[in-house]
């Protein structure tokens, strides 16, 4: 292992390379994890109504086969041909099959290679940008969370649980050391600043209209945010998420692709935001708030 670790240290290229082809297989993992993670808390959910209408004695009703992130295979929404091994290589089997089915030619979506594609150059770039190192490895954890939780909640209005509440603890938990990203105290202030932070918006908005403006989920997401990177980087992001969140809504409703009264999810631009911290984040700070938050 020591030999790994002093050959990718001095190597940063060799380094960066692995980081791709390591971030394009977990690419594909997580097109699972963003078409699966849904439907899995929307069964659950079911589930738990179905048991508060049941009487007491009644047993929970099962599901009739098992779904996870791990069974059933993947499988062709259309024919439900299972994908084999040789089909399921990152971006090349799409490619090889022309964007379609191998048994009834169906068009596969694009975003399948695009996610795959994204999370390996991320997953370099992060890696190179770092170099080799604990720093590194924990970012690319991050970087992976975030993309899940970018297309989740961009096609589903959800961020689970399951992502964000991990994702904060472990924040604290790296910061414990003296080799973090901010200090222990830094980060549990900024776990508890970040939610509530999003929390008061969510609670002043809806006193103010008497609708809500965010989910919960955006709370626990800023909190994560705030656990890895300390309560310093909580304006930057929430500036960044602000101001990208206003374009990217304005730019839709100029283009008549959806009115103002239509809901549109936070949790992507939070994301987006995090990870220019996890990259830039003294830069961003140092641009955005000169000394004001050192």
């Amino acid at each position: 292992m020591h030999d790994y670790a002093l050959l990718f240290s001095q190597n940063p290229l060799l380094f960066g390379g692995f980081c791709l082809l390591l971030g394009l297989l977990v690419g594909s993992f997580l097109n699972v994890v963003i078409h699966r993670l849904p439907r899995m808390i929307e069964a659950q959910f079911r589930l738990e109504c179905a048991a508060l209408d049941l009487p007491p004695e009644e047993p929970l009703p099962q599901p009739e086969t098992r779904y996870n992130l791990v069974v059933p295979r993947s499988a062709c929404p259309t024919c439900g041909h299972q994908i084999s091994a040789l089909e399921n290589i990152p971006v090349l089997s799409w490619l090889a099959l022309g964007g379609k089915c191998r048994g009834c030619r169906s068009p596969i979506s694009i975003r399948y290679p695009a996610v795959e594609l994204l999370t390996g150059l991320m997953t370099a770039f992060t890696g190179m940008h770092l170099g080799f190192g604990l720093h590194a490895i924990a970012a690319i954890v991050i970087t992976w969370a975030l993309i899940a939780l970018f297309f989740i909640d961009a096609d589903t209005y959800l961020l689970p649980d399951s992502i964000t509440l991990p994702l904060m603890w472990a924040g604290m938990l790296f910061n414990l050391g003296d080799q973090g990203f901010t200090s222990l105290s830094s980060s549990v202030i900024g776990a508890a600043a970040g939610y509530l932070v999003l929390w008061s918006v969510f609670w002043l908005f809806k006193l103010a209209t008497g609708k809500e403006g965010m989910g919960y989920g955006d709370f626990k997401l800023l909190a994560a945010l705030g656990a890895w990177f300390g309560w310093q980087s909580l304006p930057v992001i929430v500036l960044l998420s602000s101001v990208a969140g206003a374009l990217i809504g304005m730019t839709m409703v100029m283009a008549a692709k959806r009115g103002f009264g239509k809901p549109m999810p936070f949790g992507p631009y939070l994301a987006l935001a995090g990870w220019g911290m996890l990259i830039w984040g003294p830069q961003l700070q140092a641009l955005l708030f000169g000394n004001l938050l050192f």
